[in-house]
This record gives C-alpha cells, sequence and structure tokens, in this order.
C-alpha cells in the first residue's frame, strides 16, 4: 500500500472520484492509522447538492458519522497509480534493493529510487510526471 507521506505529496496533484474498493484515510490524530474502504455496505459514498460525503454505516468506532471527501486522504493502489501515470509509464523493475519505475517524463527519463512496495515507487513516479508544467492535474476514475 503507498504510504501515506506519498499519497500526501500526491494529493495537491489528484481529482479523486471515490468509487467502491478505493481506500483512505482520515487525517485526525485520534483515527489517523486507521485505513478505510469505500464499500456500499460499510464506507458509503454520498453525493448530495454538489458535495460528497462518506458515511459510516453501522460503524461505532469513533462515533463516526459521516466525514467530508475533501477532508480525506486518497491511497491510490498500484493499478490506480499505473493508471494515472498513463503513456509516461516506461518500466517497473525489481532487484535486491527494491522496486524502481522508470517513466519517459515530460522533459528527461526518470528513474525512481529503490523503493521496498511498488506503490511508493509508482507514486515517486507520478509525483514526477505531474509536477512538470507541462502536465496538468489528473482524474482519477
Amino acid at each position: 500500500m503507498i504510504s501515506r507521506e506519498l499519497a500526501e505529496r500526491l494529493s495537491p496533484f489528484l481529482t479523486w472520484q471515490p468509487a467502491n474498493g478505493d481506500r483512505f484515510y482520515i487525517p485526525r490524530p485520534e483515527i489517523a492509522e486507521s485505513v478505510f474502504t469505500v464499500s456500499d455496505m460499510v464506507v458509503e459514498l454520498v453525493n448530495r447538492d454538489g458535495e460528497s460525503r462518506f458515511h459510516f454505516n453501522g460503524t461505532v468506532e469513533w462515533a463516526l458519522d459521516s466525514v467530508e471527501s475533501s477532508a480525506v486522504v486518497w491511497l491510490p493502489r498500484e493499478d490506480q497509480l499505473r493508471e494515472l501515470i498513463g503513456a509516461y509509464f516506461l518500466s517497473l523493475d525489481f532487484s535486491s534493493a527494491g522496486f524502481v519505475v522508470t517513466v519517459s517524463g515530460p522533459a528527461r527519463a526518470f528513474h525512481t529510487e529503490p523503493q521496498a512496495d511498488a506503490a511508493d515507487a509508482y507514486a515517486l513516479a507520478l509525483i514526477y510526471v505531474l509536477d512538470q508544467p507541462s502536465v496538468s492535474t489528473a482524474s482519477a476514475r
């Protein structure tokens, strides 16, 4: 799973359209360690009057009823990160040092530093791609 630090760094670059199976966390000290999964059965996405909220159905933990989607941090999956990189993606390699993603990049080819988790390598590559002046904010779903 992508690290929280990288998810927070990616957040300003992404427009997230929450869907079933997506994971997120709420950056509040009392529950920041918990990861939630969007699911119609437990964490339901409700759109009303142009605003989206997550409703916690049957959750007694922390007495959560709902939270605005803008108050959470999306934890994109490896496949979602790879999709967001799009045509810039060149390769994912693994060695004893870890996973390295290579992207063509808008300016030049870029290789991430080796990461223990492939999702983190994809996230670093996506940050590189999206942080270039010629690339616009990415939309997920």
